[in-house]
């Protein structure tokens, strides 16, 4: 059986944090952030192509719709 090992980038953990932040402040699931990751192989290791983005908001409540949406751009 031939294997490959990979390692995340520094790219790729701040977008495993920046999910983990969204999904504790907001009460959500983070599997479907997660799962939503498209990752490319570089030199640095893993990177997300497409990381979720820090949104300022005036305390509105984010739905599970919301992160789709979020994850879908």
């Amino acid at each position: 059986m031939n294997t490959t090992t990979h390692k995340l980038s520094n790219q790729a953990l701040g977008a495993v944090m920046l999910a983990l932040q969204e999904s504790l402040l907001n009460e959500l699931d983070i599997v479907p952030i997660l799962k939503s990751f498209e990752l490319v192989e570089t030199n640095e290791g893993l990177v997300v192509k497409n990381p979720p983005t820090v949104r300022v908001t005036d305390n509105t409540t984010v739905a599970a719709k919301d992160l789709e949406n979020i994850v879908k751009k």
